[in-house]
């Protein structure tokens, strides 16, 4: 496999300045078991970390309470220093507790000491984006209730040059808009994937202004997807069902950004080669009506 298979899938300038290839990394499973604790194996995390930067990605999604700490102590130490090009996106407010809880951490005070974090394990003087996380009582979203002094902080701390663009996570059309307001917005990260689209209204939105849209869970996350339809593509085109699933995304808007995570080197090359498939308008027929 080579990077020209990353690069197919075309690219997007996230934030205006920030050109990525529009299938990426997400590195959330590279932690332990319900993403706390470290790895059972630390050199195959760092092992798929490099393998995916030398096939061509250069967008790495994390956070810091992605462990917690321990995945941007990992993306430290496999890829620092970082070479030209790599954009790396984390995201705040929430926090772990000592039993691996996920709790909101979105005050003012929060969201300052999050970034110093991230800033410091990343080892970098400014975050290329920071997505602004909003807990929701279902923990997938989205959020309830204001932005207005949560995004008002980072927008501060956009100003002081520690971050260079700002991302919303678990957002409404409404709160997107809410973010919009009070500073530029480079991307949303929210619940999409071909068997859940609450957010169709939303792709089309973020489309309109710019604004890339990042599936998170693309494969269903904790409980993966069951793709009838789409297993029924992917016989026709010799690949798999999961496959199918992240070409159906690429194909679904152009501000569309995937971020697949894996912590496992054959499965992040069997992602990557998703960015290669043809998907014809019979498929997305049969895909966008059975899912």
């Amino acid at each position: 496999m080579n990077n020209e298979i990353v690069a197919a899938a075309g690219q997007w300038d996230l934030g205006g300045d920030l050109r990525v290839h529009r299938i990426g990394y997400g590195a959330m499973q590279l932690a332990g078991p319900g993403v706390f604790g470290p790895p059972a194996d630390p050199d195959a995390a760092l092992a798929v970390l490099r393998r995916a930067v030398e096939l061509g990605v250069n967008h790495i999604d994390t956070s810091d309470y992605y462990g917690p700490y321990v995945v941007n102590e990992l993306i430290h130490r496999a890829l620092h220093p970082y070479p030209d090009g790599l954009v790396i996106v984390t995201k705040v407010g929430a926090r772990r507790d000592d039993t691996g809880a996920w709790l909101p951490a979105s005050t003012p005070a929060e969201l300052r000491a999050a970034v110093h974090d991230n800033l410091r394990r990343l080892g970098v003087d400014t975050l290329d984006v920071v997505n602004l996380r909003l807990m929701s009582s279902s923990g997938l979203g989205p959020g309830e209730g204001s932005l207005d002094e949560p995004f008002t902080a980072l927008a501060e701390l956009r100003e002081q040059g520690l971050i260079r663009h700002l991302g919303v996570s678990n957002v409404t059309k409404a709160q997107l808009a809410e973010a919009g307001s009070i500073a530029p917005v480079a991307c949303v990260q929210n619940l999409f994937n071909l068997a859940m689209r609450d957010d169709d209204e939303l792709v089309d939105t973020c489309a309109g202004l710019g604004v890339a849209y990042v599936p998170f869970f693309p494969l269903g996350g904790f409980q993966p997807l069951e793709l009838r339809a789409a297993e029924r593509v992917a016989a026709r085109h010799g690949r798999t069902a999961r496959q199918v699933a992240l070409a159906w995304l690429l194909h679904r808007s152009p501000a569309i950004l995937i971020i697949p995570g894996t912590s496992s080197v054959p499965h992040l090359e069997e992602n990557l080669a998703a960015g290669g498939i043809e998907l014809s308008e019979a498929d997305l027929d049969e895909l966008n009506t059975n899912g």
